[in-house]
């Protein structure tokens, strides 16, 4: 029997969500932002969010319309400004939000490495930049590496293509992106899909997040998004 559930509205999927939680929130820009379930969390009202995601929002919809609403205390990212990363430029300018960058590669390994159970790993990733300051460095083999440690969350917020009723997911094309790996990082796994199909119905070798790392399963409508709203 599966743990899963698979819930009838996205308010319930994010039922819980305490302030100050840290939220890994899914996407590649717009491509597999979990558009239903962040607006979900700016209706239940939790805040003093740190959210953990490719990039600080975009337009002032999914990921921006979270800070706009003022629920977030720090981000950690790889790219804050974007051409439409308005909302994020004044939150910061004005001192209201704070801000981690990490490299593209070191945020997707440091929730894989949450999700494997690995204490902390070298790197060569940001090895003599401002990035680098304040962390354990060693030389292995004559290169230089920094330490870095796992990114956990509490919950993560992603979007998949379909979802079988066990919670297994299959994503499509770049909306994969760091799905997979939030998935394993966080304690409790919340998905959005476009559709929801019977145990069984799902090719076992396109699963590729299996249900024992999905916690809740919502069936959504699909929302296209495209870059707006650039100042």
């Amino acid at each position: 029997m599966s743990r899963t559930q698979v819930l009838e509205s996205t308010d319930e999927a994010v039922a819980g969500i305490e302030d100050g939680s840290t939220v890994l929130v899914g996407g590649f820009g717009l491509a597999g932002m979990p558009f239903d379930l962040i607006d979900a969390l700016i209706r239940q009202g939790a805040k003093d969010l740190t959210i953990v995601a490719n990039n600080a929002g975009n337009g002032e919809v999914g990921l921006a319309a979270l800070l706009k609403a003022g629920r977030v205390r720090k981000v950690l990212c790889s790219f804050p400004r974007q051409v439409d990363s308005y909302v994020f430029d004044e939150l910061y300018r004005d001192g209201r939000i704070e801000l981690e960058v990490v490299p593209q590669g070191n945020l997707a390994e440091r929730m894989r490495a949450a999700g494997a159970g690995i204490g902390a790993f070298f790197c060569p990733t940001a090895v003599g930049t401002p990035l680098a300051e304040g962390k354990e460095t060693r030389t292995i083999d004559g290169r230089d590496y920094v330490l870095e440690y796992p990114i956990k969350g509490d919950y993560a917020l992603i979007a998949a293509h379909t979802a079988d009723r066990q919670g297994n997911l299959v994503y499509r094309k770049t909306a994969r992106n760091f799905g997979p790996v939030m998935a394993t990082a966080a304690s409790t796994t919340i998905a959005q899909v476009a559709a929801v199909v019977p145990a069984g119905e799902l090719d076992p070798e396109s699963v590729v997040t299996p249900s024992i790392y999905v916690d809740r399963v919502v069936r959504t409508d699909v929302r296209q998004y495209t870059v707006q709203g650039a100042r």
